[in-house]
């Protein structure tokens, strides 16, 4: 998943669909982005013990750029949107399995219709979906068969102060090096 390519605030493409095992490479192609979980309810807020990148600045005319590859461990859907100032609420946003009652255009337009600090609309809900019962974090239930509550884990060489243990989504941070 190309992520600020031509420098424009986009993921390229801007969903995929994963089964369990599956990784999902996101490379960083220019100027300073981050990839970060979020939650169908609230695009533009950081999911609490989810994966994030952190940011990830680029050079123009880079020869490498930085990545992150995460392995889904869920087929519910995996939200993520760019945590710079203003680029989730202009729409940067990204699904792993998104589907009919959670859809990538309801999770796009949430994150538009978002403040300026990424509070989501006043509406509880998403456009297209129904009221949350339970939790709201936008994350599936834990599950005895060892998926980790945000669907995903994530790789990479340098260790991420904002993995959670408690949530299970072991993100360990980034690497360079992705030739282009």
């Amino acid at each position: 998943v190309q992520v600020g390519a031509n420098n424009g605030l986009t993921f390229d493409p801007p969903s995929v669909n994963a089964s369990v095992g599956d990784t999902v490479s996101f490379l960083f192609m220019a100027k300073n982005h981050t990839a970060t979980q979020s939650s169908f309810a609230a695009p533009c807020q950081p999911l609490a013990g989810g994966v994030d990148s952190g940011f990830q600045p680029v050079a123009a005319g880079a020869t490498s750029v930085p990545s992150l590859t995460i392995t889904v461990n869920a087929t519910t859907p995996l939200w993520f949107s760019c945590m710079q100032t203003g680029h989730c609420e202009q729409g940067m946003v990204f699904a792993v399995n998104a589907n009919a009652n959670k859809s990538f255009d309801a999770f796009q337009a949430t994150a538009k219709a978002s403040a300026p600090d990424g509070t989501p609309p006043a509406s509880s809900s998403a456009p297209g979906s129904s009221p949350s019962s339970g939790s709201s974090s936008g994350a599936p239930p834990a599950s005895s068969s060892g998926a980790s509550p945000s669907g995903a884990s994530s790789s990479g060489s340098s260790p991420s102060p904002s993995a959670s243990p408690a949530n299970g989504a072991a993100s360990v941070g980034v690497r360079a090096g992705a030739l282009l």
